[in-house]
C-alpha cells in the first residue's frame, strides 16, 4: 500500500512539474508578443494521510507532534502579471501603448466586445483603426466643431488623403503685450511737393485736369493714356505694394490722383484719427498753394517716406513730385497676419498700433487693420480704439467686426471679429511692444496628410493647408479584477465570471492610464527568471520519475520475496 502510493504520489509530481513547464513555455514562446502578460503556475498540497494525531505534553511525558504523510501537490491555480511592460518607440502614428492599467476595446466580431494590451493597429482600405487581426478598435466618434461624443462606441476613422474644403475665417485671435511706456502718438509725417500749376499759370487745385498740370518751368507733365506708377514708398519702414493708374480713366483731376494717393497710401482720415491725416492738394491758407501735400497717421508705424522717383509718370519719364518730410512723431507696432475668405484664397492683413493717451483711467491705443491685396477698394478695413487699465488689462476695444470684401474675387465677402482680449498693457522693461496673431479659424482647402493620438487618446489630424481638426478619441476600460479575465487567441481578454464588468472611460480618467502614440508595450516576460523556474521544474520532473522508478523497483523485490 505504501509503494503505490509512493508511486501516485511521484506522478503528482509530474504533472505539476509538467503544468509549470508548460507555463514557462507559453512565457518564453511569446517574449517577444506585444502587450503579452506572463503567468505562472502556483501549486498547493493534496490531502494528507494522518497515522497519528499527537498528544498534549502531560506530567509523564512532553507531547508528540502528528505523524502525516502527504499524498502529493496539485494545481491551485494560474496567475497572470499585469505588470506594465517595457515600451518600445516605433515613430508608427497607429502603434499605441497604454500607460496604467487600462485595456484597449475591440470590436472582434458585430456581438463580440474583447480587451487587449497589443496596440499594433493598422488602418485598413477604408481608413478605419483596426488591430492586426482585422477588429476594430474602439473609442468615441467627434463632431466637425472637435467636439467628442463620449456616449458612445464606434469604430474610429482617420481619413487620411481626404480633401478638406475652404472655410472662411470668423475669428482672429491677437496676443503680445503693448507698451505702457511707451511715447504717445502726436504727428504723423507730413510731406509737402513743389507747387504745380495749371495751364494758365495759376497755382493748380484738386479740380485741375491731370492734362493741365505743369511744373514751374511751364512742362506738360501728364497727357491721356500716361501710365503712372506709385513705387517705392515705405510706411513705418516697411514697403508698401507697387499701384499703378491711367491718366484719364479713373484718375483725371489732380483731386483724383490725391484720392488715389490716400487709399493707396492706406491713410485712416475716421473722425478719431489724430491730426489731420490724408492727402490734399495746398492752397494760399496754407501757405503751399498748388503743392501736393501728404500728412500720415500718427506715430512712427505710420509715417511715410518718398523718394524723388516715387510718383512717376513712365510713359514719359518724368518724376513731376519732389518731397520735403518732416517725421512722425510716436511710437507704436505693427504686425501682419493672413485670413482666407470663402474659396480659400488669403488675404493678407497688417495691423498697426500706436499709444494715444496715458493716464489715470489707464492707456489707450488707436489700431488701424489695412489690406494691400488687389481688389480693396480700400486699404483701411478698419479702424478702433483699444483700452487698458491702471493694471495693464485689457479693457474694451471698438471696431473689432470687420469686412473684407475684394470685388471680382468671386468669393463672399469675409466677416471676422478681431480678439483683443489677449493683449495687455504692461510697462516693458526693454521698451518694446509685441504683437502677434495667435490663432485665426479659417483655411484653404487641404488634404490630410498626418495625424497623431496625444496622451488622452486624442486623434489630431493635420491637413495640407495647416488645418488640423479631431477626428475620435481612442477609448479605454478597466476591469475591478483584471486576473479574472479569459485569455484567448490574438492577443485578447474576455470578460470572466470573476473580472468584474468593463468601466468604459477616456484615458487619463479612473486609473486607465494615458496613451503612448508612436510606441508599443512589449511582453512582460522575465527570460531569466522564466529560465530558473524551467530548470527548477526540470528538476523536479525528474525527481518525481526517479520517485517512481525506485518505488517500482521495491515493489518488485516485494513481489519476487512472495515467490
Amino acid at each position: 500500500m505504501g509503494l503505490t502510493n509512493a508511486i501516485q504520489t511521484g506522478f503528482t509530481g509530474i504533472e505539476t512539474n509538467q503544468i509549470a513547464i508548460d507555463t514557462i513555455g507559453n512565457n518564453v514562446a511569446n517574449v517577444n508578443t506585444t502587450g503579452f502578460k506572463s503567468s505562472r503556475a502556483l501549486f498547493e498540497t493534496l490531502l494528507f494521510h494522518t497515522i497519528e494525531g499527537g498528544t498534549r505534553p502531560d506530567q509523564n511525558q512532553g507531547g508528540t507532534n502528528p505523524v502525516q504523510v502527504g499524498y502529493g501537490a496539485g494545481l491551485a491555480t494560474t496567475q497572470r502579471s499585469f505588470a506594465q511592460g517595457t515600451f518600445q518607440q516605433t515613430g508608427v502614428p497607429s502603434d499605441l501603448a497604454v500607460d496604467g492599467n487600462g485595456f484597449f476595446i475591440v470590436n472582434a466580431s458585430p456581438d463580440v466586445q474583447v480587451y487587449t494590451r497589443d496596440g499594433a493597429f493598422q488602418l485598413n482600405t477604408e481608413n478605419v483603426l483596426v488591430t492586426a487581426s482585422g477588429g476594430f478598435v474602439q473609442g468615441f466618434a467627434a463632431s466637425d466643431d472637435g467636439t467628442i461624443d463620449t456616449g458612445n462606441l464606434t469604430n474610429l476613422n482617420i481619413p487620411l488623403g481626404e480633401l478638406s474644403s475652404a472655410q472662411a475665417t470668423t475669428q482672429t485671435r491677437l496676443v503680445g503685450n503693448l507698451n505702457a511706456a511707451s511715447a504717445q502718438a502726436t504727428n504723423g509725417s507730413n510731406s509737402i511737393s513743389g507747387p504745380l500749376f495749371d495751364a494758365a499759370g495759376s497755382p493748380a487745385t484738386a479740380a485741375t485736369q491731370l492734362t493741365d498740370l505743369r511744373d514751374a518751368e511751364g512742362n506738360q507733365l501728364f497727357d491721356a493714356g500716361h501710365e503712372v506708377t506709385i513705387r517705392d514708398i515705405q510706411k513705418g519702414g516697411i514697403d508698401l505694394p507697387e499701384e499703378q493708374f491711367t491718366v484719364g480713366t479713373s484718375v483725371n483731376t489732380y483731386g483724383d490722383l490725391a484720392n488715389f494717393l490716400q487709399s493707396s497710401l492706406g491713410i485712416n482720415t475716421s473722425e478719431t484719427a489724430i491730426g489731420a491725416p490724408g492727402v490734399f492738394i495746398g492752397d494760399e491758407e496754407s501757405g503751399n498753394a498748388g503743392a501736393l501735400i501728404i500728412n500720415s497717421n500718427a506715430g512712427d508705424v505710420n509715417g511715410l517716406s518718398f523718394n524723388a522717383a516715387s510718383i512717376r509718370n513712365n510713359t514719359n519719364g518724368r518724376a513731376p513730385f519732389a518731397f520735403d518730410t518732416t517725421v512722425a512723431i510716436g511710437e507704436g507696432v505693427t504686425t501682419t497676419a493672413s485670413i482666407f475668405d470663402s474659396l480659400g484664397t488669403p488675404i493678407d492683413l497688417r495691423i498697426r498700433m500706436v499709444p494715444v493717451s496715458q493716464g489715470d483711467q489707464g492707456t489707450q491705443w488707436e489700431y488701424t487693420v489695412e489690406t494691400a491685396d488687389d481688389g480693396a477698394t480700400n486699404q483701411i478695413l478698419s479702424s478702433g480704439e483699444l483700452n487698458f487699465d491702471q493694471s495693464g488689462e485689457f479693457v474694451s476695444a471698438t471696431g473689432t467686426n470687420i469686412t473684407v470684401d475684394l470685388e471680382g474675387s468671386g468669393a463672399a465677402p469675409v466677416v471676422f471679429d478681431l480678439d483683443l482680449s489677449g493683449l495687455t498693457g504692461l510697462t516693458n522693461i526693454a521698451g518694446r511692444s509685441t504683437l502677434a496673431i495667435a490663432s485665426q479659424d479659417g483655411n484653404s482647402e487641404g488634404i490630410l496628410v498626418a495625424y497623431e493620438v496625444d496622451r488622452e487618446g486624442i486623434i489630431n489630424g493635420t491637413f495640407s493647408n495647416g488645418e488640423q481638426r479631431v477626428f475620435g478619441q481612442v477609448a479605454l476600460a478597466t476591469f475591478t479584477n483584471p486576473m479574472g479575465l479569459v485569455a484567448r487567441s490574438e492577443n485578447v481578454f474576455t470578460v470572466g465570471v470573476n473580472s468584474g464588468e468593463p468601466v468604459v472611460v477616456a484615458p487619463t480618467e479612473a486609473a486607465a492610464g494615458a496613451i503612448a502614440s508612436g510606441t508599443l508595450e512589449i511582453s512582460n516576460v522575465d527570460l531569466s527568471r522564466e529560465l530558473i523556474g524551467l530548470l527548477t521544474a526540470s528538476n523536479g520532473f525528474s525527481a518525481a520519475s526517479r520517485t517512481i522508478s525506485t518505488a517500482d523497483e521495491m515493489l518488485q523485490e516485494l513481489l519476487l520475496l512472495v515467490r
